[in-house]
């Protein structure tokens, strides 16, 4: 199963190191969505794709990308991100989930899990979720990843 991860972290780093855990479980490369031909997306049996939640969803750079998907025929995908809050998860990939399965990806599974956060005023008070993604959280990455690597291969 050829895979790729398609990631945008900046500030902490927290998606980097959750896309990370993914690329090598699954041996994938991680790319920054600047960097996909999109021409060479065919190649692949499973793509991720992921970045920080901001404003309800995912960074607009990872939007922007998937409005910019050629059309394919089921596909398969998946969507990660990482998020100040717990509650972020899937309602917040709504967004990203919703372009994926217009342009013909299904989405196999979804990931969600905390980070550091100093946006706007949580600078105020040093950010919240230090530490974060942590242990725990790259464990739960890792054993999200070996779950999707069984049911693709099923």
């Amino acid at each position: 199963m050829k895979s790729l991860i398609v990631c945008f972290s900046f500030h902490h780093k927290n998606t980097e190191k959750i896309a990370a855990v993914f690329g090598n479980v699954l041996d994938a490369e991680v790319k920054a969505p600047g960097e996909i031909d999109l021409n060479t997306l065919a190649e692949y049996d499973l793509i991720g794709f992921g970045s920080g939640i901001a404003f309800g969803k995912h960074l607009e750079v990872l939007l922007d990308l998937a409005d910019k998907l050629p059309t394919v025929t089921n596909k398969k995908a998946f969507i990660f991100s990482t998020s100040g809050r717990k509650e972020n998860g899937a309602k917040h990939h709504a967004p990203l989930r919703e372009k994926l399965q217009a342009k013909g990806y299904s989405v196999v599974g979804e990931f969600n899990c905390v980070g550091f956060d100093t946006y706007g005023a949580l600078t105020i008070w040093g950010g919240i979720n230090r530490g974060h993604p942590d242990e725990e959280d790259l464990k739960r990455a890792e054993d999200f990843a070996k779950r999707l690597m069984k049911t693709i291969s099923t």
